[in-house]
């Protein structure tokens, strides 16, 4: 089973944590991975983007001129798509990009994306992170105490207001709450740090599959 150091905030070891092989142990599952990345980006989509047809243009109720006799092609409306000015057709209309997913599937991919973070040596887990401060100086000195460079993800079981501001000027880190982490956002990042409650909270959820 793997096995990781936990660290407090000054980048001390404190203790040594065995991780579930169910949750950080498996062989990363591509297709799993890449159906939930997609459907996630798919969901960042607004789906605002709107065009008007001829119904919803302005102008053309009357007829442009009578339908036989005068030589030209017969019309209906000056807001038919054909006009200047016309109505659009086949044009974007609202829509939701949302792809549905089965529980599984996302909790496997979840799974995959935390083992290959731990894979490749990018996560690392720590005591608890709290700050008697909203600072930004206090979390970057976290961070260096952790020898965390890069775009970084936090994970942990619950943030006070102090840690998510004192975070906030830098553009390279996130925080995320266990109970709703993304497997996108896992996977966008360099470095994976969970607190030691997260890791207990995404162990109990994601090792009843």
């Amino acid at each position: 089973m793997p096995k990781v150091d936990i660290f407090d905030q000054s980048g001390k070891k404190v203790a040594d944590l065995t991780l579930s092989e169910y949750v950080f142990g498996i062989e990363p599952h591509q297709q799993a991975l890449f159906d939930v990345v997609n459907a996630q980006r798919a969901a960042m989509r607004q789906g605002t983007h709107d065009v008007k047809n001829r119904s919803e243009v302005s102008g053309g109720g009357r007829k442009p001129w009578r339908q036989k006799g005068t030589g030209r092609a017969r019309q209906g409306s000056t807001r038919s798509p054909q006009w200047r000015h016309g109505g659009i057709v086949f044009g974007p209309t609202p829509r939701s990009y949302a792809v549905k997913l089965n529980q599984k599937v996302r909790q496997l991919a979840l799974r995959s994306a935390l083992s290959y973070q731990l894979a490749q040596g990018q996560l690392k887990v720590v005591d608890s992170v709290e700050l008697d401060a909203p600072k930004t100086k206090l979390f970057r000195d976290v961070l260096a105490n952790l020898n965390v460079v890069g775009k970084t993800l936090v994970v942990g079981k619950t943030f006070t207001q102090n840690e998510v501001l004192a975070s906030r000027n830098l553009p390279r880190v996130a925080f995320s709450l266990a109970n709703h982490v993304s497997v996108y956002d896992v996977l966008n990042c360099k470095n994976l740090v969970l607190t030691k409650d997260a890791v207990e909270s995404l162990e109990e959820v994601l090792g009843n599959d």
